[in-house]
């Protein structure tokens, strides 16, 4: 039996600040003016390195921390505002995988399936019925009477994604949920957010440190910084024209092309007089994706080109890639030109004589 669709939920984080004490030392401010509307239905990523204040800005959505200043809006009630029964409707209605899985040892898979529901005062008919649902979901339908210790890590996930379900929530939070599992185990439970964001349409919140898990499951993604939202917008937009440095450096590691080094060595920044190559980095983005452009350079102008380096990637259904490559410094102009009617990025790194 498939679930009912349940509607995503929006949420909003509005100039959120959060500041912990410590005794005897300094306040440490986790969060200063974050801000970050995600939208119903998207899948969004929230990336940052170690102690940028992500997994606090993930717990305010169901409560688990409350902002010093600003507030967390969920399907337009204020977290942390609610208290007694408000708040544990908002908890309800928001879902959590977690990175150590968090399974009861002694709770079959069975069993930790159905725990929220039994604590939810859910009738033993409707669990039994709803449990089985979800472990034929998640692929775990065989293994319902096994124990944690008996399931392999990306199993474990399967479990803790299943429970996380239990509520009918409209929220699902994934903290750090893949960076314990291998890369393939990785891929499939990435595949599985992506198909119960696609078949409930729920909201799932995500946060990572991984570039790659961001590329390969967000639609929107945001990056936080020392406690700030420092960018965000649609996962396309951010890996093909990223503003901020911190977001250039996430993306150096899967995005970038360097140079062989015969060219690094002689590169020069400013033109040689006399006969010279001009090298480019292309960035394939937009429309122009996927056509010959290049080809159409040399056809149509009589540009010739040649490739030094590049790579392709796919960011959802959306192809983006990055050439290296050298011209007659004399016709670069023309060719930047050419290129940029076409809506691709060219920037000029140097000269070689």
């Amino acid at each position: 039996m498939q679930d009912p669709e349940i509607p995503g939920a929006s949420i909003v984080f509005d100039r959120v600040e959060k500041t912990f004490e410590k005794p005897g030392g300094a306040p440490f401010r986790a969060l200063e003016q974050a801000s970050l509307t995600v939208e119903p239905g998207a899948i969004t990523g929230v990336i940052g390195r170690s102690g940028a204040g992500k997994s606090t800005l993930l717990r305010m959505v169901n409560g688990l921390e409350t902002p010093s200043a600003g507030r967390v809006i969920v399907d337009g009630r204020d977290v942390g505002a609610a208290r007694g029964s408000a708040l544990r409707e908002i908890r309800r209605s928001v879902g959590m995988i977690f990175q150590h899985f968090n399974l009861l040892s002694s709770r079959s898979v069975y069993g930790n399936v159905a725990l929220p529901l039994e604590i939810d005062g859910t009738p033993a008919g409707e669990i039994r019925t709803r449990v089985n649902d979800l472990l034929a979901r998640v692929g775990l339908e065989g293994l319902r009477d096994r124990y944690p210790a008996e399931l392999s890590g990306g199993q474990k996930q399967r479990v803790g994604i299943a429970r996380a379900l239990a509520t009918r929530p409209r929220v699902l939070l994934s903290d750090e949920a893949t960076s314990a599992l291998d890369p393939e185990t990785t891929q499939t439970v990435l595949r599985l957010l992506a198909e119960i964001n696609r078949d409930l349409g729920l909201t799932i919140l995500l946060i990572t440190h991984e570039m790659t898990v961001v590329r390969d499951i967000a639609t929107h993604m945001a990056v936080i910084d020392a406690g700030r939202i420092v960018e965000a917008g649609p996962t396309y937009d951010l890996f093909t024209r990223p503003q901020h440095e911190t977001t250039r450096s996430f993306l150096s590691g899967i995005t970038g092309v360097t140079l062989p080094s015969f060219i690094a060595g002689r590169l020069v920044p400013a033109r040689p007089a006399g006969p010279a190559q001009e090298v480019l980095r292309i960035t394939f983005a937009g429309p122009h994706a996927t056509e010959p452009m290049l080809a159409r350079l040399t056809a149509e102008l009589g540009i010739g080109v040649n490739i030094l380096a590049g790579a392709i990637e796919e960011i959802g259904p959306h192809p983006f890639g990055k050439l290296l490559v050298s011209i007659d410094a004399a016709r670069g102009d023309e060719a930047r030109a050419y290129l940029q009617r076409h809506q691709l990025l060219a920037e000029v790194l140097g000269y070689v004589g």
